[in-house]
């Protein structure tokens, strides 16, 4: 099969089947063998009625629905295990990305040897201050952080090849940083298009200013496992290793000036030397806790499922 496509969804009814014609539309004309993979997280407005229609009328299409609403990170992670497609497609369900790209995406994929190609919407028609401004800014730090030169993390627009999202593991709310992750497992073949931006047609934005909170607070994370993640004793041990240092050296002078400099002065109790060594003892024994917690995790870390999936359609 050439292409996959997984659509993540939420409350898109209106748009669902407009987007369906638009995409066999483009597959057909390009002659594309492909399959296209709504996942419905826990829509209550009728989307899956509309993909189970669409699933009937067409075995291309499938649709994978959620118990209840789990996020679209897990939503990912539930289309990549299903996809069959040499290059998988994701796009977002509200018809603000532009499946006449999906051609060049492809042939980005598997004439160019990319291993991920993210699409860069340049000119977008979202609020300049509640959405753009924000964006900006979270994507500076996000290529600070990462070293993936991306102008875009957020775009929905992306292509894979398949090996990429067989060996990832996207969950949590870490679907803004596939591209980091798919660096961090050795794919460091990341390209970027510029792509078409539309205007959001039918409802409302499901996301809102605290999606850019959220986004460095993951992005905070993603740095750290990406750092520490396989050796946490690494950094909490060393971090321990100077609190203890400072602690011993506050507490060897104390010792050496009571016994030999000034054996009739205050009380050792009575200094502030003193708290200041307990305290960091202190903390560095819970540096070496928090590291020795990490490393009994993960090496006790077992596959967990994280999310339930209600029905499926056409697999």
């Amino acid at each position: 099969m050439d292409i996959s496509v997984v659509i993540p969804l939420l409350n898109e009814k209106e748009s669902l089947k407009e987007l369906y014609d638009w995409i066999a539309k483009v597959m057909q004309s390009n002659h594309f063998s492909y399959e296209i993979i709504f996942i419905d997280d826990g829509s209550t407005d009728g989307s899956w009625d509309i993909i189970s229609n669409l699933s009937q009328q067409d075995d291309n299409v499938k649709g994978i629905r959620f118990l209840k609403n789990f996020g679209k990170s897990q939503a990912l992670h539930a289309g990549f295990e299903k996809a069959l497609g040499e290059v998988i497609i994701t796009m977002d369900a509200d018809l603000q990305d532009n499946p006449d790209e999906i051609p060049e995406l492809h042939n980005m994929i598997v004439n160019n040897k990319f291993d991920l190609v993210s699409g860069w919407k340049k000119k977008r028609f979202d609020n300049k201050l509640t959405k753009n401004l924000p964006s900006k800014l979270f994507n500076w730090a996000a290529r600070k952080t990462s070293g993936v030169k991306l102008n875009d993390f957020n775009c929905g627009l992306k292509a894979y090849h398949n090996d990429v999202v067989k060996n990832i593991d996207v969950n949590g709310e870490m679907h803004r940083y596939i591209p980091v992750l798919a660096k961090n497992a050795g794919f460091t073949n990341i390209g970027e298009k510029v792509v078409k931006h539309q205007a959001r047609k039918y409802g409302e934005t499901k996301f809102g200013m605290e999606r850019f909170i959220n986004g460095f607070l993951d992005l905070i994370t993603i740095w750290f496992i990406s750092r520490f993640g396989k050796r946490p004793m690494h950094l909490f041990g060393a971090l321990g290793v100077i609190m203890f240092i400072v602690g011993i050296s506050f507490a060897a002078y104390l010792g050496v000036d009571k016994l030999f400099f000034n054996p009739d002065g205050r009380l050792i109790t009575q200094r502030p030397q003193f708290y200041i060594a307990l305290v960091t003892m202190i903390i560095g024994t819970q540096f070496f806790v928090a590291g020795f917690l990490g490393e009994i995790i993960l090496t006790a870390k077992r596959n967990k499922k994280r999310y339930l999936i209600k029905n499926e359609l056409n697999f």
